[in-house]
């Protein structure tokens, strides 16, 4: 975010407490991402980069999997294990793919803009361009669930400098374009006091994009470095720590790792010392829990 200091930050203090007054928050969240029409993602299973100008059609079918079985299959594996999820939706897939957003929506899960398509990055924007994609997304979505989103994470995390203010005027409750902090935070614009937003940190610790695609790992070794998480980072340090468990539909969606994001929701679900909710739900505690948040000293 930017240095200016435009705006309040109130961080979480060390004796924040999750819901059920445990140490460790876990979210699960969903990936479920397409790209705008003519337009295919700048990575896909094949090693060997086409020349420029021509379109990707591996790419853009290896990503187009998450809409046709990725998603189905890791809702599924969800509400087996009774966890309802975070999920990542772009406004394009409200065109391409109603049904199967009204029913997300309709079973449970937090809906969460991802502006109109990956390939759609608020930071290339200026205000007017900012603010007119915030809406076109939260409209799409409205359309097809009846209730706008209240959170917002930006493709690949990256917001521009006035987003959480846009946001916060456009009536976000929360947004995820952060990875400053392993808590929530409450910010405020010095201009504005009424308007106020949550960052919630998206973490990438435990994140199969980065695990399986970027460097190389085996989808089961995802399982080992969440165990270890748990197992060991309250014994290390007791200060309190949120951590995002995401898998893509496109990735983790198909068979080979989607038993992965199964094995980790239900090594979660069998502790005592984790508390599992919604990013949104994450933002309502924050707000409630004034006591817990302090100004920013720099």
């Amino acid at each position: 975010m930017s240095e200016s200091r435009t705006f309040r930050v109130q961080r979480a203090t060390s004796d924040f407490r999750w819901p059920n007054g445990a140490r460790i928050g876990i979210v699960f969240n969903l990936a479920y991402e397409a790209w705008s029409p003519g337009k295919a993602p700048g990575i896909g299973p094949m090693g060997n980069v086409l020349q420029p100008g021509f379109f990707d059609t591996n790419a853009h079918s290896w990503a187009s999997y998450g809409a046709v079985r990725g998603i189905q299959r890791l809702t599924r594996i969800a509400a087996a294990n009774d966890v309802k999820t975070s999920i990542m939706v772009n406004g394009v897939l409200a065109e391409t793919h109603p049904t199967v957003l009204k029913e997300l929506h309709a079973a449970g899960h937090e809906i969460v803009a991802h502006s109109y398509g990956m390939d759609v990055i608020p930071v290339y924007f200026d205000e007017a361009g900012e603010r007119a994609n915030i809406r076109r997304t939260g409209d799409l979505i409205a359309a097809v669930t009846g209730e706008r989103p209240k959170g917002w994470i930006s493709p690949r995390g990256t917001g521009s400098l006035i987003s959480p203010k846009l946001l916060a005027e456009e009536g976000y409750v929360w947004f995820g374009d952060c990875n400053d902090d392993d808590l929530p935070s409450i910010i405020t614009q010095k201009d504005a006091p009424e308007q106020r937003i949550v960052g919630i940190p998206l973490t990438m610790d435990v994140n199969d994009l980065p695990h399986s695609i970027r460097y190389g790992n085996a989808p089961a070794t995802l399982i080992d470095q969440f165990r270890a998480i748990l197992d060991n980072a309250n014994q290390a340090d007791a200060a309190p720590f949120m951590l995002d468990v995401t898998a893509h539909t496109h990735v983790f969606g198909r068979p080979a790792g989607a038993w992965v994001y199964d094995a980790m929701i239900k090594l979660a679900r069998k502790r005592d010392d984790v508390w599992i909710g919604t990013r949104m739900e994450i933002a309502e505690y924050a707000l409630a829990q004034g006591r817990w948040f302090k100004d920013e000293v720099f």
